[in-house]
């Protein structure tokens, strides 16, 4: 059965085998569901303590665009009795599932067995409401966790304990036009250096051509992250230490504010009308996550085939550890009140890691790394890339920068209500550092952070 949960006010978002390690978490699962069904709690590690297990159907709360994923579980499931509901998956920060949580432990009853979110930050709030069951103390073994990218599963870990599995990442590439480069006589810059220089060539040499946009909230996860920029780096699970005034953020402040002025990059959202009608077909570079590929190009501005291409992101010089941002990608948590344990862990394992979803059906780079190789190939054999994608995009998912935390606050809330004003109104995003850093103090100290400067 499959139902819709309301979410008020929430905006939609924009973005059949058994995997290895499924038959051992199944067979530690029922023994935990046999201890549980003797009348009572029983006792698990870190604390944990399982309801009663009982029959019954498994809950399990997707966004529109994981729907499809658990009606493919109940079709190679046809046993396992499902109540599939689709919500807005906490799309732009709503906070929807955790007002729902908040609201079910006061009532002792109504959450879901399994929620997705396409929010990286959930635990955040989610282990401390007592939501969220730990995954990595006899749940899932830790030969099929281990098969997750490198620091995919960070912003799901609190100390040792692992709460959540991420679904997908967004790691952040450089996508370009290969056909307008060589027509042009251009080379793919591999230094922000390069890339400055060449943004500024395009805007004398041919206006109106785009190597980026700083349009949309997510602006400074594509290019501050990558920079290595500290605004936000969460040094506790109430701590927080923030630099977003510091040389890193303002060397690359200085290279977006450079490229705006010389009309080099777009202030529209990449997402707008404005920027389908007049500026989609004027892209000759733009810095972006891995789903810009399949989601912008080829789906919302209709790129014909053989144009587009995947470099690595550009590196400032000298600078010997790459680093890469991220917009996105998405979690799934398994409710430490489900009684069902067994069923609930044996779907976020098959949803999480199968090829039969991640690597065939996904839009997302799969955060587990066997699906994710075979995401690529179907990526690379679909004939619409300029080139092979597979390396950089596979290299870049081990490179995102772990210095940009996951507080409750929500980044791109706070950069949109105070940068993208000062930008629209023709002030240089260098200018507005002191005031985004004040701003980032200000929505984690209302959080409970600790705020160190």
């Amino acid at each position: 059965m499959t139902a819709k949960v309301r979410a008020v006010g929430a905006r939609r978002s924009g973005r059949g085998r058994t995997p290895k390690g499924l038959l051992a978490a199944a067979g530690a699962l029922g023994l935990m569901a046999v201890a549980g069904c003797g009348g009572g709690p029983t006792g698990a590690q870190d604390g944990f303590r399982p309801v009663k297990q009982t029959d019954g159907a498994l809950t399990v709360w997707v966004d529109s665009s994981r729907l499809a994923a658990a009606k493919l579980y109940q079709k190679r499931h046809p046993s396992v009795k499902m109540d599939i509901a689709t919500y807005d998956g906490d799309a732009n920060g709503s906070n929807y599932l955790r007002t729902k949580v908040s609201l079910f432990n006061r009532t002792g009853h109504g959450w879901p067995d399994v929620a997705f979110s396409s929010q990286n930050n959930e635990t955040s709030w989610a282990v401390q409401a007592g939501f969220t069951a730990p995954l990595n103390k006899g749940l899932i073994p830790h030969s099929t966790l281990a098969n997750w990218a490198k620091g995919a599963n960070d912003p799901c870990t609190a100390g040792r304990t692992l709460y959540c599995l991420r679904n997908d990442l967004a790691q952040t590439v450089l996508w370009y036009n290969a056909v307008l480069m060589k027509k042009w006589g251009y080379q793919v810059p591999t230094t922000w250096e390069q890339y400055e220089a060449l943004g500024r060539k395009v805007a004398t040499e041919h206006p109106g051509y785009l190597v980026g946009s700083a349009g949309d909230a997510f602006t400074p996860e594509i290019y501050l992250r990558a920079g290595k920029c500290g605004a936000n780096r969460i040094t506790g699970r109430q701590a927080v230490t923030v630099d977003a005034t510091g040389p890193r953020c303002e060397r690359m402040a200085s290279l977006l504010d450079t490229l705006v002025k010389n009309k080099a990059l777009s202030l529209s959202s990449v997402f707008s009308s404005d920027f389908g009608k007049n500026a989609a077909d004027k892209i000759l570079m733009m810095p972006g996550p891995s789903w810009y590929g399949g989601s912008l190009f080829r789906g919302t501005f209709k790129t014909p085939a053989h144009q587009i291409a995947v470099a690595p992101m550009p590196q400032w010089s000298g600078d010997s550890r790459p680093s890469v941002g991220n917009v996105g990608g998405g979690t799934w948590l398994l409710s430490a009140h489900s009684a069902h344990l067994k069923a609930a862990t044996a779907f976020l394992i098959w949803v999480a890691t199968s090829d039969d979803y991640q690597g065939t059906t996904a839009p997302g780079y799969p955060a587990y790394a066997p699906a994710a190789r075979t995401w690529l190939a179907r990526q690379a054999s679909s004939g619409y890339y300029a080139g092979d994608i597979t390396r950089p995009v596979r290299t870049a998912a081990n490179q995102v920068w772990p210095g940009w935390g996951y507080g409750q606050f929500s980044q791109e809330a706070i950069w949109a209500a105070t940068v993208t004003p000062g930008l629209t109104a023709g002030k240089s995003i260098v200018s507005m550092l002191p005031a985004w850093e004040n701003a980032i103090v200000n929505y984690a100290r209302v959080d409970g952070y600790k705020v160190t400067r």
